[in-house]
């Protein structure tokens, strides 16, 4: 790689930047810098990985240096979301604004609120009935606010609860892949009969690199490409499918998770969020569909990649 080639920075190394990462690289030329807190991970060859606090503007401005596209890829702890989340968007932010980037940041869907089982589309008011949900909507709005006052340029990208490769902390993670793959029971949450939209991580990564190249994605958030939606016991039934295993699954009542709750802060966190399992739960992503003529990959081959990466790729520890 040359000086002279596009230098794309995203803050965020989990599973949603790694994807970010591995979209720069197959469609290159063009230079990646990784920016975490520790300065570690493990990354594709030629690629840049810068530690620090994201908060910190100063470090912020000096990890944005020469980007044309920012990508916006961190995600606290859930307990730790109201203290860390808004600054460390708000740092991510001022880095890209200092150096004329776009900023593309990824989202959930959870300043939507319930909606009685209507599909999810990117006009529904924010209508947040819980702690989380009022973050992100805030979130959201402080985005779209710099967009219009001309400080940085921004498009969003939603996704539901997300799986694939290197996806463990998730609802269709460790949880369900991993216990399918040892042959356990998979643990779910709410109810296991309803539709729900689940976001394949690598669609995740070519989504939010589309929209830091399209000129008409800024200024608007858009519902990234999902697969096909089933109930979540069907889907959890195609995983084992591919496992080879007979299906089984553990979904604990809600009072049994408010006492684990007591003793477990992400799993208090999660409490709150258990109306997304209790209803339809559909994401509409035509308008992307439509706008980009992208598509998700088919549910059952996203799903052989990660029991493949499971099986075979996972790094022993994690």
């Amino acid at each position: 790689m040359t000086d002279n080639e596009e230098l794309h920075v995203v803050f965020g190394t989990g599973p949603v930047g790694m994807a970010v990462m591995d979209v720069l690289i197959r469609r290159g030329p063009r230079r990646v810098r990784m920016v975490n807190r520790t300065g570690r991970a493990h990354v594709s060859d030629g690629v840049e990985v810068v530690g620090g606090d994201a908060t910190d503007e100063v470090f912020a401005r000096e990890a944005s240096k020469g980007a044309s596209v920012v990508y916006f890829a961190l995600n606290p702890p859930y307990n730790k979301w109201p203290e860390l989340f808004p600054p460390l968007q708000a740092g991510v932010l001022e880095g890209a604004a200092s150096v004329g980037a776009k900023l593309i940041a990824i989202e959930n869907l959870y300043m939507y609120g319930p909606t009685e089982g209507r599909p999810l589309t990117e006009d529904l008011p924010h209508a947040p009935n819980t702690r989380k949900g009022a973050i992100r909507a805030r979130m959201s709005e402080k985005l779209m606010e710099a967009h219009t006052s001309g400080k940085v340029r921004v498009a969003i990208g939603r996704a539901s609860d997300y799986f694939g490769p290197r996806v463990l902390a998730s609802a269709a993670g460790e949880q369900v892949f991993g216990r399918a793959v040892e042959g356990k029971s998979a643990q779910l949450a709410g109810d296991p009969d309803q539709p729900h939209t689940y976001t394949y991580a690598p669609d995740i990564g070519k989504g939010l690199v589309v929209l830091g190249e399209r000129e008409e994605a800024l200024g608007q958030a858009w519902h990234l490409p999902s697969p096909e939606t089933l109930t979540t016991r069907e889907f959890v039934e195609m995983i084992f499918q591919e496992v080879g295993k007979p299906a089984r699954v553990q979904a604990p009542p809600k009072i049994l998770l408010r006492a684990i709750g007591l003793f477990n802060p992400g799993i208090r966190e999660t409490i709150e969020m258990l109306y997304e399992f209790e209803e339809p739960f559909v994401v509409d992503d035509s308008r992307f569909e439509r706008e980009f003529g992208e598509q998700a990959t088919p549910l059952r081959e996203a799903i052989q990649r990660t029991v493949r990466w499971y099986r075979e790729e996972r790094p022993a520890g994690t």
